[in-house]
């Protein structure tokens, strides 16, 4: 179920729901608006012959009022508004269309877990053939909350949790880097299976 505006100016005015600071023209129909930050990075490619899943990537860092994205060029910005999310909520992160218009594309992984604290790092790609030039304040994208069925039992714990700035892929740091060979995989699932008989 997407919260509508009366649902989320009462849970922000209780505090179930924090999102600082914030301006009541920011809170849509259904979803708040969340404006630019001063802090980008940008990655640093000629430091770089690859990008890989583990080994860190180098970003150069920019803090300033104001950026100007170059045509089919990537970077990273982040929100000015702090964000906690309860544990029976969760959080998409949207592109405002008439951002979109321009061909500023916000996000290709705009989710928010339940649990999450912090601000919202975007990734930004100008998809057009002109540069764009954006200022920190205005409003760059939206987030639309969802009520989920019941409380999350592992909220988010993760390695963004609390970050109050643009962050960078954290990829490198991910556990789950175990190779499987789908080979062995398939053979021993066919091995297992290679007796049994329609009967």
């Amino acid at each position: 179920m997407i919260l509508s505006d009366k649902t989320l100016k009462d849970m922000i005015a209780d505090g179930a729901l924090v999102l600082t600071p914030i301006d009541e023209k920011s809170i849509q129909p259904a979803s708040i608006d969340c404006r630019l930050g001063n802090h980008f990075l940008i990655v640093e490619s000629n430091q770089m012959d690859i990008i890989t899943l583990d080994s860190e990537i180098k970003y150069r860092e920019i803090t300033s009022d104001s950026i100007t994205i170059p045509p089919h060029t990537f970077l990273l910005a982040t929100t000015q508004e702090y964000l906690e999310v309860p544990d029976d909520l969760t959080a998409f992160v949207e592109g405002r269309s008439s951002i979109g218009r321009i061909g500023l594309f916000i996000q290709n992984a705009g989710w928010v877990d339940p649990g999450f604290k912090g601000r919202i790092t975007l990734e930004l790609y100008n998809a057009g053939s002109l540069p764009i030039k954006l200022e920190a304040g205005k409003r760059i994208c939206q987030l639309v909350f969802c009520k989920m069925d019941r409380k999350a039992e592992n909220p988010y714990k993760g390695k963004y949790q609390g970050q109050k700035v643009t962050v960078g892929s954290q990829v490198y740091k991910d556990e789950d880097r175990v190779h499987v060979d789908i080979n062995a995989q398939m053979h021993d699932f066919l091995g297992d299976t290679k007796d049994m008989s329609l009967s």
